[in-house]
């Protein structure tokens, strides 16, 4: 195996070096009858890691799924109905199938103008393209993340590279629609053509190596719990029905293992430390009252707006507030606890600044109150922010 992963490495330096892609395939062609998607795959990491740039692997992509083609095509087989690569690979379907409308939609307005009947199937298409982006969220956040766990982490990046690459001719797409007129159709067929093009490509990289290669690394539990990631993200409107059936047990799969000194969530774990500099470092402060509505917790943030002691924490919320006020804590408190609202809202002007302060019910999975928690949070200067900042700030 390791003797194999070493030629494959020297075919793919090779195709580096400018050599003839039907010369390297002939050389290579009994070594690539029994190529498997994970070996290119993790031959492609290795290289990566060895100094080859992420962006010349994904130059020379093409050029080995051309050379990897015929012996893939007997090794990637569709997964069942509503397995997560399923539901992927039908999306792949709809999604080429939107992209030809659109071609086909440029079409029609070069030659039957840009009527009502037109604009409202474009305004379709660019609704449908929009929502498309459920598919990338999908497997950027699902199944990435199960593939670094195996080892495979440079693929899954440079297939978030071409994500991007797809994301940026959808951008120019949606801005042409906007304001499109009938003398827009040809630039409108050109993008049709290019975004085609994109996705043909990089669908049959994701269903012949990435997906296959997926299938081979990922156990049962896994893709169970993946695919109830998948429905906790949501669809595209049009993923079919049918891919969308039950999958595997309801039951998630287990965590990997973790250190001792953890503290367990449903979402991840932290350590006591960890978890006390998170709340620390937030930009709000927030104080929780537990449902007998003694103080149990507050957070020390860098800059505080109203006084917190120690002092207080066992004391009852209501000795915390002057006389005046008691009845409007009381009251928020009686709401919550009887669950006639989840949420308090205050803002307020304090020594020129503008003070935003929320109260919230906190509760159980089962609805149990446990207690309310204030956050207050000086808006003052996000108030002020106007325009876009998308470049990072070397002063910090």
């Amino acid at each position: 195996m390791s003797n194999r992963k070493e030629m494959l490495k020297e075919l793919i330096k090779s195709l580096h070096e400018g050599a003839d892609p039907e010369q390297v395939k002939e050389q290579f062609k009994s070594l690539l009858e029994g190529v498997t998607p994970v070996e290119i795959a993790r031959v492609e990491e290795e290289l990566i890691n060895e100094g080859l740039p992420r962006e010349e692997i994904h130059r020379l992509c093409d050029v080995h799924l051309a050379i990897f083609r015929e012996s893939l095509e007997q090794g990637a087989q569709l997964a069942p109905a509503g397995h997560p690569i399923h539901i992927l690979m039908e999306e792949h379907k709809a999604i080429l199938r939107l992209a030809g409308e659109l071609a086909d939609a440029a079409r029609e307005v070069r030659e039957r103008g840009l009527g009502d009947e037109q604009r409202a199937r474009l305004a379709h298409i660019k609704s449908y393209l929009e929502q498309s982006e459920s598919h990338y969220v999908r497997e950027e956040n699902v199944l990435f993340p199960y593939l670094e766990r195996h080892g495979i982490s440079q693929p899954p990046a440079i297939m978030w590279m071409e994500h991007d690459r797809i994301r940026g001719v959808k951008k120019e797409i949606y801005s042409l629609l906007e304001g499109m007129t009938e003398a827009d159709w040809g630039r409108l067929r050109e993008l049709a053509v290019t975004i085609n093009e994109l996705l043909q490509d990089h669908f049959q990289k994701e269903n012949k190596v990435l997906f296959p290669a997926a299938l081979r690394v990922m156990d049962d539990a896994e893709w169970t719990d993946a695919r109830q990631q998948f429905d906790e993200l949501g669809y595209c409107p049009f993923t079919p029905e049918q891919a969308r059936v039950p999958f595997g047990k309801a039951v998630a799969a287990e965590e990997a293992p973790q250190l001792a000194g953890r503290l367990r969530f449903g979402t991840g774990s932290l350590t006591p430390v960890e978890l006390e500099a998170m709340l620390n470092t937030l930009p709000v402060e927030i104080t929780f009252v537990d449902a007998n509505d003694q103080v149990r917790y507050f957070n020390q943030t860098a800059e505080r707006i109203f006084p917190r002691t120690r002092a207080a924490l066992g004391r009852q919320v209501q000795r915390c507030h002057p006389q005046k006020s008691v009845h409007l804590v009381n009251r928020i408190l009686d709401d919550f606890r009887n669950g006639r609202r989840d949420v308090a809202e205050f803002w307020i002007q304090l020594k020129g600044r503008f003070i935003h302060i929320r109260y919230f019910a906190v509760r159980s999975p089962e609805g149990e109150y446990l207690g309310a928690m204030e956050v207050a949070q000086d808006l003052t200067r996000l108030r002020e922010l106007e325009g876009e900042r998308r470049l990072l700030d070397e002063e910090g």
